[in-house]
Order: C-alpha cells, then structure tokens, then sequence
C-alpha cells in the first residue's frame, strides 16, 4: 500500500513524462499554427518546458528519486487529440483555433497537477519542492491566458476565434 509521499513521488513522476512528452509536440503545433502570435506561444512555451524539465529533474535530485519510468495516460491522450487536429483540413483559421482549444487543455491539466503537487509538497514539510512547483504553476497559468489573449484577441485586434468565425458566415 502506498503512503502519501510514494503517491507524491508516483504523481512527480507523471506530470515529468507528461513535460517529457509535450516537448515533442509543441514543435509540431508550432509548425502547424497560421498565427504568427501562436506560432511565438508555442515556440516560447516549448523554451519554457524545457525548464520546467530541469526543474523537475531537480526535484528529483533534492528528494533523491529518479523521475523516469512512469508513462501520464491522460497527458497522452490529449495529445493524441492534438494530433487528430493536426491531420485535420480545417477551414482558413479554423486550425488555430482547434490548435488553441488542444492546447488549453494540456495547460489546464497541467495546472491542476502542478497546484496539487505544490500542495502535497507543503504537507510533506519540502519548502523548496514546494517553490519550484509554484513556479511551474504560475508558468502555466501565464501560459493559458496567453492562448486566451491569442483565442479573442486584444485591443484593436480580433482572435483568432474571430477570424475563424468570419469565414462560418455567421
């Protein structure tokens, strides 16, 4: 039976193959995005995942665990999705948009692992552990809104969402 800090270090170990494996597709989302706006997002969260890669492998250090050999299920199926939308011929704009909607939820799921983590981390008495999550945690969170900012837009400027609307004839 697993205590609450092998859960802790079982959930490190997902959320590290889930990193692991955004790693190889935001670069495909990238080349895939029609927005140069989305296309920088991408390439910049993919700079950003490659730090919170090293920061994990921290982690791992200071509670002396190796967070290798745990596959995430979930973060591989939406990924899949992501994949599906990729192969998709979608309509002009449209694919961003579908590329935005994918991506938020890789971000919401990582947010909702990354804000558990952080809180197990301050149960377990791991003040730096707990630092480096929140870190991650704000990353991500600045991450999705600026997927919101690209989806609707800002001042002056239409979103994505719009742009793919305009074409519907709605």
């Amino acid at each position: 039976m697993q205590n609450f800090y092998d859960f802790f270090v079982k959930e490190l170990k997902d959320i590290y193959n889930s990193e692991l494996q955004i790693l190889k597709a935001l670069p495909k989302m990238a080349k895939a995005a029609k927005s140069p706006k989305l296309k920088q997002a991408f390439l910049s969260h993919l700079q950003e995942t490659k730090g919170q890669v090293k920061r994990l492998e921290k982690i791992g250090k200071l509670i002396k665990e190796s967070l290798k050999g745990e596959v995430c299920k979930a973060m591989h199926g939406l990924l899949q999705e992501g994949e599906e939308i990729l192969k998709t011929p979608f309509e002009k704009d449209t694919k961003d948009a579908a590329l935005i909607s994918a991506a938020q939820r890789v971000e919401h799921y990582e947010m909702a692992a990354y804000g558990c983590l952080k809180t197990y981390a301050k149960h377990l008495k791991m003040k730096e552990v707990e630092t480096l999550l929140k870190e991650t945690l704000k990353e991500e969170g600045a991450a999705d809104k600026k997927l919101t900012t690209i989806a609707e837009g800002g001042t002056f400027t239409t979103g994505v969402n719009t742009k793919a609307c305009d074409h519907c004839g709605m």
